[in-house]
């Protein structure tokens, strides 16, 4: 109903039709957009939950592909590979995969799994992951899609801003792929140090350090190759661009609010040919590529989840979210 108030509601298991598949949820993430105070509220009363992963525990008639006792990751969005923009990769902006959706959703004891998402986006968990690793597969695909739309390489400098777990992750797969120098930025002593333990080269204090000049100082007046903005602040994206070195992508991860904007310089991008980008959530090719890094060990829960509650304390898991000074990846778990 809001982000203050979470409700644990009583209502039928859903009924599973001869395409689809139920799925007993044993982990659910719980995201940063989650408690985003003018995203939720624009669309409460909603059931929540995007990142679950759980045990096939009925099947449809006709379907061939999964059985029960699958343990399995399941997207709650999933493209028509068909339309125009499925077929340049561009999944998010695919009519059938923003109408798709999981039945009630991720944060409930079941859900139903439509055929639409059970072909489009529905993994089978090798043996050796654990329902923790598979709930990082959507987030981590979020992230894998990103730092494909920056065009990260080896040689580069990436600065992040906002280091909750998104930041986090950001640093982690910069790292694997080679980046020269990762510098992160935020307040929060907990994320600072998680940051340099990830694989950050430095991290710079926004309230206590003038982060143009210290960005400038680290990186010996290069600045950034690549910005990753996480929050959704106007701010933060302005600090973004200016952190920005010359032929550089300052990628915006999370949006603002409809009603704010982002004023900008157009003389400065032009002839610094700064690449100002977004990257919104991502797609079937994301999530397995997410998959084979957490099978590998780049990313995994034990280095990510910090906290866990039983379904029946989602309100306090959702508050430990919003206060964030000393979490990452915040889960909910199935008791029963």
């Amino acid at each position: 109903y809001d982000i203050d108030d979470i409700r644990l509601e009583e209502i039928s298991v859903p009924a599973v039709g001869p395409d689809d598949v139920l799925v007993k949820m044993q982990a659910c993430g719980i995201c940063g957009s989650d408690v985003m105070n003018w995203y939720v509220r624009k669309k409460a009363p909603v059931f929540m939950g995007h990142e679950p992963a759980g045990v096939i525990v009925e099947v449809g008639a006709h379907v061939e592909d999964f059985q029960i006792g699958d343990r399995v990751f399941v997207h709650h969005h999933a493209p028509c590979f068909d339309c125009k923009y499925c077929r340049k990769g561009q999944y998010s902006l695919c009519p059938v995969w923003k109408a798709s959706h999981i039945e009630p959703g991720g944060l409930a004891e079941y859900f139903r799994v439509p055929a639409q998402n059970l072909h489009g986006d529905t993994l089978k968990l090798p043996a050796r992951l654990s329902f923790e690793d598979g709930v990082l597969i959507e987030p981590l695909a979020c992230v894998v899609k990103s730092l494909k739309r920056a065009r990260l390489t080896s040689g580069d400098r990436m600065l992040v801003l906002g280091l909750g777990v998104m930041g986090q992750m950001h640093i982690l797969l910069a790292k694997h792929q080679g980046a020269k120098q990762i510098i992160g930025v935020d307040c929060v002593p907990f994320r600072l140090e998680k940051a340099m333990k990830f694989g950050a080269d430095a991290t710079i204090d926004f309230k206590n350090e003038p982060v143009v000049e210290k960005l400038r100082e680290v990186t010996r007046g290069e600045m950034a190759d690549v910005v990753i903005v996480c929050p959704d602040s106007i701010d933060a994206m302005r600090m973004g661009i200016e952190c920005a070195g010359k032929g550089a992508t300052v990628l915006l991860f999370t949006p603002a609010p409809e009603d704010q904007t982002l004023a900008i310089q157009p003389f400065r991008l032009y002839f610094d040919e700064i690449d100002l980008i977004c990257s919104y959530s991502c797609g079937p090719v994301d999530t397995r590529e997410a998959l084979q890094l957490i099978e590998s060990g780049v990313v995994t829960a034990n280095k990510l989840v910090t906290h866990r509650f039983s379904l029946n304390k989602c309100d306090q898991a959702f508050e430990v979210v919003r206060r964030g000074n000393s979490s990452l990846k915040v889960i909910v778990l199935n008791d029963n």
